[in-house]
């Protein structure tokens, strides 16, 4: 009985901090998550262009795309893991603080990983139909097949990818999506599990999980959607 109640009271305090990160940042809305992509593709601090990082890994791999894809997860989830790791090491105290941070860190770290992939597959990352893809397939297999079922996408990755002509409708449905899929993933499930322990050091054990595991999950994702294409 304890432990319900005490699983209840997290999720409630998961809903009601996820709502106020994006007033504690207000960028936090579908022009972060385009940012993010924009910053992912190009480069940023000490992270090359996800073109560049992908090309020297296939060189790394002697060309075999299959294994420069699989290094490519095996080393973006080393990434998130880290990331989540120091933006939660705080606790619940200063998960509202530093929840912003980790949100855009996740979403810069996937959208490299994914823009990776399907460069190696070829793909042209400067095509607005691949990057709605690379967004879409962020959002995760199984939100993006409700979101099918229920008419609010009009297709998977690859056929966004490789569509007649870009929708762009689609632009702002899609980044403002996932946008909401990554304060979920950021705020609820790690909230929820860390509020009744209040122990910093678990709070960044379950940040190093729960980004390590997502970004995963995406890259698998996008490894199976971004099957090979000749770049005309």
């Amino acid at each position: 009985m304890a432990s319900r109640l005490k699983k209840g009271l997290a999720v409630e305090a998961a809903r009601q901090i996820a709502p106020r990160v994006t007033h504690l940042a207000p960028g936090l809305t579908q022009s972060f998550v385009r940012e993010a992509l924009q910053r992912a593709i190009a480069g940023v601090g000490p992270l090359p262009p996800a073109a560049h990082a992908a090309e020297a890994q296939l060189r790394e791999q002697h060309g075999n795309v299959d294994k420069a894809v699989r290094e490519i997860i095996q080393n973006h989830v080393a990434y998130a893991g880290v990331e989540g790791l120091a933006t939660n090491l705080g606790g619940l105290v200063t998960a509202a603080i530093v929840a912003p941070a980790n949100i855009a860190g996740l979403a810069l770290i996937q959208c490299r990983m994914v823009a990776g992939i399907a460069h190696l597959r070829g793909y042209d990352l400067d095509d607005p139909r691949v990057r709605n893809a690379i967004l879409e397939t962020v959002l995760g297999e199984e939100t993006v097949v409700k979101m099918v079922k229920k008419h609010q996408l009009p297709a998977p990755p690859m056929a966004v990818a490789t569509a007649p002509q870009h929708d762009p409708g689609l632009d702002q449905t899609i980044a403002t999506v996932l946008a909401n899929e990554l304060i979920g993933r950021v705020i609820g499930k790690r909230i929820a599990t860390t509020v009744g322990k209040r122990v910093p050091v678990v709070g960044g054990a379950v940040g190093l999980v729960a980004d390590g595991w997502s970004t995963w999950r995406v890259g698998r994702y996008a490894d199976r959607e971004f099957l090979p294409r000749a770049l005309r």
